[in-house]
């Protein structure tokens, strides 16, 4: 098993991503938690308004954080519809710095792009905040007493032995696929706003004639939101790097019913070049 790499650098960041809200005091009790382990690491709130239990929620918001944040940095991610079960709880090390959740699919949208260095199931005792853990709140008692070890440099394989990679848990969304006219691709998030964040990639999209299809809806593509009247839909590539359906000054999700998983299409218009051609 590897330590770290030389370039994390010496200041440490554990990024926190959770569904705990914070009406209650669970996000303050880890941090206190991890303050008495590491009291010289930064902690970053990337959110704690997921929707309760929504895993895709979480995958995407850690997918669309990761590229942002320093090299080195802990991202500790508990959603957790299954604390307590037989689900285990995780460790993987990437280029850029280390995942920490339970393996029920959180982390893999990361995952699946960016190579696996090491994984560790978190089993050793010896890194847990008491030998035995709640049944119900594993994320004071065991993902940030891991955060804040590995933040101080404890090596991962440390925190208990070590796992395949390829059995890390994956969430069940059809990837995008290219088609004679362009491409298909599925609904993967969708934020406050209602605004829809395909799986369809920017790259996917570099032309300026193209349309997205769902159902029987066609939307017009465009570079910004305020390129169709309030109230009028389109498809444009959000700040995520993604195709997203909105509504300029309303809600995609009311207006077409969006949900996770739907399926939805894009075509590419010919070119003039192209209709000319014989």
């Amino acid at each position: 098993m590897a330590d770290r790499p030389l370039d994390y650098g010496d200041r440490m960041i554990i990024a926190l991503i959770t569904d705990f809200g914070s009406q209650d005091s669970y996000v303050g009790v880890m941090k206190g938690v991890m303050a008495g382990l590491c009291p010289t690491a930064q902690t970053i709130d990337i959110t704690h308004h997921l929707p309760p239990q929504d895993l895709y929620a979480a995958r995407f918001t850690l997918l669309s954080a990761y590229p942002y944040l320093p090299r080195g940095t802990v991202y500790l991610v508990v959603v957790d519809p299954g604390v307590g079960t037989q689900r285990r709880a995780v460790a993987v090390q990437t280029r850029r710095g280390f995942l920490v959740g339970p393996d029920n699919g959180l982390l893999s949208g990361v995952l699946e792009s960016e190579p696996i260095l090491n994984a560790v199931e978190l089993v050793n005792t010896e890194y847990w905040r008491v030998p035995q853990p709640s049944a119900t709140f594993h994320g004071r008692d065991i993902f940030a007493p891991a955060a804040a070890h590995l933040a101080n440099g404890v090596p991962i394989d440390r925190l208990g032995p070590a796992i395949d990679p390829q059995s890390l848990k994956t969430l069940p969304l059809t990837a995008p696929a290219v088609t004679e006219t362009g491409w298909q691709g599925v609904v993967q998030y969708i934020d406050r706003f209602g605004n829809a964040a395909t799986t369809i990639p920017a790259s996917a999209v570099e032309s300026d004639n193209w349309t997205l299809t769902l159902g029987e809806t066609t939307l017009p593509s465009g570079k910004t939101y305020g390129e169709v009247s309030p109230g009028e839909g389109l498809a444009l590539v959000g700040s995520h790097g993604f195709v997203e359906i909105a509504v300029n000054q309303g809600n995609a999700q009311e207006q077409f019913g969006l949900a996770v998983g739907d399926r939805i299409s894009i075509t590419h218009s010919p070119t003039r070049d192209q209709d000319n051609s014989h």
